[in-house]
């Protein structure tokens, strides 16, 4: 008996229970399809973190307060003295350029029309190219609206569009809790991080947003701009240095800030959405060593309703070799055809978003969950099949 004619009986076999071969490979379906969408998910994940990290810049640093014992026993806030030490040509080289920043939520109101922003936040003018946050319509504020703490706004898209809607923002008056700013500039769509809209956010000079919403004090971080990305490690290190001389941290102590590396951050979030994405796919696999389970048991059922028939063919002159084969097609026909389902559902379903994340389709996760599938219907149908080989003609002419 040839390959073709074992085919042909294993799909003949197959067809004659063809609801019990449909939920057979149901399983398989569900396993394959779920590895695929999990590690697409864990993919898109991951690629959304790298669009966030990116999108602050590759070349920013980012201080932070931290509580942490300095020499006199306190920790010193971050101030707007401390942001400009850190653009010092002979002590910071690879530092281009440092913007304090105090950052609050703020209701803004324009005719009838309210909005509560949740990032209203004054800074310098260097902020919107540290930061990647171009001005896409009319212009960002100077460096002598900073100087004069002149009440004018840049708008996110967000914020803009809930307020004016289609109207024109620039020129007009905006109450910022209560406080009159004028609109100058609309920023460029950045999309959502997944955590939070970027774009619902207002920027204005940091002297303006001082004497008006939040009062002086202390700032929220500083954010430094070092002169390039290969330079990112030089300027934190010489951050680090001019904080702490600065704050009087000596040697021995902790420092009473933290300084955020994009590079390191992306490293660690990286790390994180790839042990996520690895659990993800463990779980769907179990999925397919499920379903192989159920491949094992359906084919041990078939073997005993066959048993006269595998009798008749041993008695006619069927080889042990060809009922081996039939029973073993069997199975494996079973796992491919589910698998070629569970292929076309993870691809379907990762075309839609999930949670929040838009799938990215890793091509290696459908090689690998198509080729497991097939090994799934040649290991769990091998002992089914065996088995039926292994019969002895009389014995199975004798079974009722």
């Amino acid at each position: 008996m040839n390959l073709v004619e074992i085919l042909r009986f294993a799909v003949r076999g197959l067809a004659a229970n063809k609801l019990r071969s449909s939920l057979t490979t149901l399983g398989i379906t569900i396993g394959v399809g779920a590895v695929i969408l999990l590690v697409a998910v864990g993919s898109g994940a991951s690629a959304a973190v790298e669009r966030s990290i990116a999108g602050l810049g590759t070349n920013v640093l980012t201080v932070a307060r931290q509580g942490g014992p300095a020499s006199n026993g306190t920790a010193r806030p971050l101030t707007t003295e401390d942001a400009k030490a850190l653009v010092d040509p002979l002590g910071a080289p690879d530092v281009l350029a440092s913007s304090p920043v105090v950052s609050t939520s703020a209701t803004a109101v324009y005719g009838g029309q309210s909005h509560d922003v949740p990032q209203f936040t004054g800074t310098y003018p260097a902020y919107f190219e540290t930061t990647n946050s171009p001005v896409g319509k009319g212009a960002a504020f100077t460096e002598d609206d900073v100087r004069q703490a002149r009440r004018v706004v840049v708008l996110g898209t967000t914020a803009a569009d809930e307020l004016f809607g289609t109207e024109d923002p620039l020129g007009q008056q905006v109450l910022v809790n209560s406080i009159q700013f004028t609109v100058i500039g609309v920023l460029s769509p950045k999309g959502t991080n997944g955590l939070q809209n970027a774009d619902d956010s207002a920027v204005a000079p940091l002297t303006a947003v001082q004497n008006s919403v939040t009062g002086y004090g202390p700032v929220n971080q500083i954010v430094v701009q070092a002169k390039s990305a290969d330079a990112i490690t030089a300027a934190q290190a010489e951050v680090t240095a001019i904080l702490n001389a600065r704050h009087r941290i000596s040697a021995n102590r902790t420092s009473d800030f933290r300084i955020l590396n994009p590079s390191q951050l992306l490293a660690a979030r990286t790390e994180t959405t790839q042990t996520f994405t690895v659990l993800l796919a463990a779980v769907a696999a179990i999925s397919l060593l499920v379903g192989g389970i159920g491949v094992t048991n359906i084919m041990l059922v078939t073997v005993t309703e066959r048993i006269r028939e595998i009798g008749i063919r041993k008695a006619i002159g069927a080889t042990r070799a060809a009922i081996l084969g039939q029973f073993l097609a069997e199975a494996t026909l079973l796992s491919l055809f589910g698998g070629l389902l569970g292929v076309s559902v993870g691809v379907v379903g990762s075309q839609f978003r999930v949670v929040g994340i838009e799938p990215v389709v890793v091509p290696a996760s459908i090689l690998l969950a198509f080729g497991v599938s097939a090994l799934i219907g040649l290991f769990f149908g091998s002992y089914p099949a065996s088995r039926a080989a292994r019969l002895r003609p009389i014995e199975a002419l004798r079974h009722e």
